[in-house]
């Protein structure tokens, strides 16, 4: 029986024949790898479907891993923090267990928000961005901001008459990640636009916020009382409140070090 072209080609035809088609088809694990895998796959006597069951795993897998990392920096976090990573021991207020199932992300797709309100210093935005990150990991469109930095950018598309298209931007995304709620007081405006920010995804997409004032408290952020009534409203319906408490676990560790300095 006559051998065909392709069973006539060289090792190094081989490869670059996979390369080629890789690159079209844009499997890059399999263009890396497949010299590994082909190797490992004869020295266990692998059959033709094992081989390529071994193949496809490793590019699905890998792509999956890009998708995961690629979700988490369009997220924008100022920094990594993971769940995993915190110490509940230094701050026993936030409750573990709660927190591991908001990390599987059900919240998420249920639409519901999620506060977390406490003092400076005692992990709200490690758990910010931890639930962000975990969201982001488990497939979901993350973004994260600072409140004084979305109303900025709310502002400077209203005055450049792009406030529809920003707001329907922030409103596509499945987990809004909004930080440092309460440290500003905003005007009027700032905080209408805000508003409408929330409106925008009120029981359809989840927002979670960090704030350092509790909800009585922010009368001085937002300082009409109705819309500040309303933002409470929209913000606490249905959703998972975590209150971090008041002893700065940053604080804390300072005087512990500047302690053990001076001993």
């Amino acid at each position: 029986m006559a051998r065909t072209a392709r069973d006539e080609l060289t090792d190094t035809a081989a490869d670059a024949a996979i390369d080629q088609a890789c690159r079209i088809l844009r499997l890059p694990t399999i263009r890396d790898r497949h010299g590994e895998i082909a190797a490992a796959a004869t020295r266990q006597q692998a059959g033709y479907k094992g081989f390529l069951v071994e193949l496809l795993s490793v590019e699905c897998d890998d792509r999956e891993a890009r998708r995961k990392a690629r979700l988490v920096r369009e997220a924008a976090f100022p920094r990594p923090k993971r769940i995993e990573d915190f110490d509940y021991a230094a701050n026993p207020n936030v409750p573990a267990a709660l927190i591991a199932t908001l990390a599987k992300g059900t919240w998420v797709a249920a639409g519901q928000p999620c506060c977390l309100v406490g003092d400076s210093g005692t992990g709200k935005s490690h758990l910010l961005i931890g639930l962000g990150t975990a969201a982001a990991e488990t497939g979901y469109r993350v973004r994260y901001v600072t409140a004084a930095a979305l109303v900025n950018e709310l502002v400077e598309a209203a005055d450049d008459k792009t406030l529809s298209r920003t707001i329907a931007r922030y409103g596509r995304v499945d987990l809004l990640c909004l930080d440092e709620l309460g440290y500003l007081e905003l005007d009027r405006r700032g905080a209408e636009l805000l508003f409408q920010v929330f409106t925008e995804r009120e029981e359809r997409a989840s927002i979670a916020i960090a704030s350092n004032a509790a909800f009585s408290e922010w009368t001085s952020t937002f300082i009409d009382p109705r819309l500040c009534a309303a933002i409470v409203d929209r913000l606490t319906f249905d959703a998972h409140i975590i209150n971090t408490g008041t002893d700065s676990y940053r604080l804390r560790t300072t005087q512990a070090r500047h302690q053990a300095t001076r001993t």
